[in-house]
Formats: structure tokens, sequence, C-alpha cells
């Protein structure tokens, strides 16, 4: 994983012999008693009090409850796009007419039935409304776990004596994280082609949604027909709205994996020792100061064996809907779109280059997809419908243990060809039992006119 979760950044210059505020080398707080790295505790009382004048001025009381600030987060994401008006009527009746004749082509191509029951346009500020709601499940996990473990890692000294302090630092850690994801928003808002470009439906259950102007942007970077750049996108938009709807654990099962890999986070102290030493009191009161220090990376985290275990099941969870997904809608549009096989490969392209929505995914959770899983994921799922047809291919989204593994990708003709194994030693046993049965089966059986009575016992066939 090269990207870390949002309110992370990397380590520091490693350069032991360099001195840093606070090192005892000048230029910062004299080391004090109680705390690791030297943090003087009588600098407590003229911090709390400074960081409570920069709060209230900032009115940011009532308004940044929990470890995110999303009132913060939605006013500067919508602050950075242009102004719009809401999409025209025009707009609307495009996409809606694109996804109707999407979900037409499906129809052959998949046996998940259509789930989008909406279909509209919108401009990036109305990407950003209808999506929080979800950005608030993805990334209230991994917040909320740092939050409690900077707090958890505090020398009960330094906890006796800064508990007024540690809320509203709390405080402060929202309005950092709320920063940070209002600057991601803003940047993926003006660059996100559909509902689901980072893999998952972000905005509300069953509506699919094109941004008419980022198609437009995009088709006229690849000299493609704006309508043909559109009905592509929108038969790709429409194949995953029936993925999520016909497998229903699947959108919970993402959020779970989020929630496990952000439990397993763990801080390493000496941030906030760096943190502490370097903060100036008598400059708390300038707002721009203690956003810039916290928006550095307020903390440096370890990446725990659990959150590896983690990561590896989410990325492969969805490099298998992206590589579905790319699969279907190969199949979907075939050669009825002159520049279909074109697009395909644009997209393609786009993923493994880090296009500049996974970019910012993976800024703000974490979370990176990796190409070379979803090169295979597709060829697997390819396979997989050749071998067990569409109704037999989709039929393994039943249950995430009939799933292929992260080992599975690394070679999808071998479990293509297990399956077909296993599918062979089912159908000889379904033979052998069903000759068993009627070997074994009673006489008279379903005749009304044999009378009353216990049976003679089965006799078996000879040999």
């Amino acid at each position: 994983m090269t990207n870390l979760p949002f309110g992370f950044s990397p380590s520091g210059d490693d350069d032991p012999d360099k001195q840093r505020p606070g090192s005892g080398g000048g230029g910062g707080p004299t080391p004090g008693p109680g705390m690791p790295g030297g943090f003087d505790l009588s600098q407590l009382g003229s911090m709390l009090s400074q960081l409570g004048q920069m709060m209230s001025s900032a009115g940011a009381a009532g308004e940044n409850s929990g470890p995110v600030n999303y009132h913060l987060a939605r006013q500067m994401a919508t602050a950075q796009v242009p102004a719009s008006h809401p999409a025209s009527s025009v707009d609307v009746k495009h996409v809606a007419d694109a996804i109707a004749l999407a979900e037409v082509w499906l129809d052959g191509a998949t046996a998940f039935p259509a789930g989008a029951t909406t279909s509209t346009a919108w401009t990036p500020r109305q990407w950003i409304e209808a999506t929080m709601p979800m950005w608030e499940k993805l990334c209230s996990p991994i917040a909320e776990q740092v939050s409690r473990a900077w707090v958890d890692g505090l020398p009960d000294q330094a906890k006796d004596q800064a508990g007024p302090l540690l809320a509203m630092m709390g405080s402060m850690g929202g309005m950092a994280f709320g920063s940070q994801l209002g600057q991601g928003l803003a940047q993926l808002a003006s660059e996100v082609l559909t509902s689901t470009d980072v893999g998952i439906p972000l905005g509300p259950v069953g509506t699919a949604a094109l941004l008419p102007r980022s198609v437009a942007e995009f088709g006229a970077g690849l000299d493609q027909p704006e309508d043909q750049v559109r009905l592509y996108l929108a038969v790709r938009e429409a194949a995953h709205h029936r993925l999520y709807a016909g497998v229903p654990w699947l959108r919970d099962k993402i959020i779970a994996l989020i929630t496990d890999y952000a439990k397993a986070i763990s801080v390493d102290f000496s941030a906030f020792e760096q943190l502490t030493s370097s903060l100036d009191p008598s400059n708390l009161t300038d707002p721009s100061a203690i956003e810039s220090a916290l928006g550095q990376g307020m903390f440096e985290p370890k990446i725990t064996p659990g959150q590896q275990a983690a990561m590896a099941q989410l990325e492969t969870l969805l490099a298998l809907v992206e590589g579905w997904v790319d699969t279907v809608v190969a199949e979907a549009v075939g050669d009825r779109l002159p520049g279909g096989s074109a697009l395909r490969e644009t997209l393609r392209r786009r993923r493994a280059t880090g296009g500049p929505a996974e970019q910012t995914f993976a800024t703000l959770i974490g979370l990176e997809l990796r190409p070379r899983r979803l090169r295979a994921a597709a060829e697997l799922w390819s396979a997989l419908g050749e071998s067990r047809g569409t109704e037999g291919r989709d039929a393994l989204w039943g249950d995430p243990g009939l799933l292929p593994s992260p080992s599975d990708l690394d070679d999808p003709a071998g479990f293509v060809r297990r399956d077909q194994e296993f599918s062979a030693l089912l159908a000889s046993m379904e033979g052998i039992d069903e000759l068993t049965t009627e070997a074994f089966e009673e006489p008279g059986k379903g005749d009304d006119t044999t009378p009353d009575g216990p049976a003679d016992p089965p006799t078996r066939p000879s040999s």
C-alpha cells in the first residue's frame, strides 16, 4: 500500500543528526519532565486558553462533533468547485436515454436484473452533496480509530493534566480531517465521470448518475463522439448497480473491511511528540498555523499485520468487482459501439496509471486498487463465463466464500481448472446418488393399491 489514509503523512527526515525543535538543540520549547520527547507540561495552561479562544472565534462549537468535521468538509469542497446551476433537463434526458439503452444491452450479458431505479445527471456540486453520506461511512471508522489511538497513547500524567485540552485537540483533529477530506472531494468532484468511478456506488442506492461536463471533457480528450462515450460509461454505471443490487452483502462487506482496517491502526507516538514540541503557544491564536501543523499529518501509522490482511481482502474484492464489470460491459457492448474497444482500453489504462479518481480515493481512505489485479480479475471472469456460462459465473457472487482469493488472481487459469474439476466431481456424486436412490427404492412406492401394513425391507441388487 503506497498511500496513507487522510490524517496521516509520511515520516519526516530520517537524519538522526538533524536537530528538531524541542530536542535540546535550540529552536523550540525546553524539554520538561513527565512527557516523552521533553514536552513541557507547564505550557498546557497557556495552550488550553489560546486554543479555546481560537476555536471560539472560529465558531467551531457545535459544527464539528465526531472525528471528522463533515460540515467543514462539505463547505470546503463546494467552495472549491465552480458554481453552477443544477444539471439541465437536456442533460438529464441524455443520461436517462443512455442508461435505458444500457440496461437493454446488459440483459444478455448478466444474470443480474437492473439495479438502478433512477437515472440522472449531476454537476460537481451535486455530486458532493449526493455522495457525502457514503463518504461519512467510509471515512468515520478510520478517523475514529486515529483519534482513539493517539489519546490512548498519551502518558498517564499528560492525560491527567490535559483533560480539557484533549477534547479541544480532538475538535482540532476533526477540523484537520474535515479540511483534508474537503480538499480531496473538491478534486474528485471535478474528475469523476459517474457515481461508481471508484468501484463503489457513492450516491443513493439505485441512483445511476453521470457528470455531463466531465464526460464531455473526457470524450474530447479522446477524440471520441460524446454520445458514444456517454453510452459506454452508462453501460459501466448500470453494470455496477446491477452487481451491487444483485449481491446484497457486497456493499456492507466493503464497509466492514474498511472498519476492520481501521481497528488495526496503531500510532507511533513520536509524531505527536514532534508536533507538541514544535508548537509555540504564542502562535496558537493563528488558525492557519494550527491547520498547517495538523494538516501535515498528525501521526505516523504503523502498518500492522491485521491492516495488511484487511487491505488485501478489500483490494481483492474491489478488483473482482471491477474485473466483473469490465467483462460484462465488454460482452454487452460487443460491436455495437465503433469506439467500444478503444474506450475499454482507455479506461483500463486510466486505472493502470492511477487515474485522478483512484489517486484521490487512495489518499482519502488509504485504498489502492492494483492494476495487475484488475486485469487478472477480468481475465478470470471471462474464463469463468466460458466455462460456467453467464448464470454460473454470476452465481459465484452468492456467497463471499465462493469468490476467488488473492492467490487465485495470480493464477486465473488454475482457478478455472479447479472449478471445472470440482463441478465434475459434484456431477459424478449426484449421478451415484440417483442410482443408489433408484436401487433402494421401496417396491410399490406410489402405488395406491398397496395394502396397509409394514413394507418388506428393501433388497440390494444382486452383484
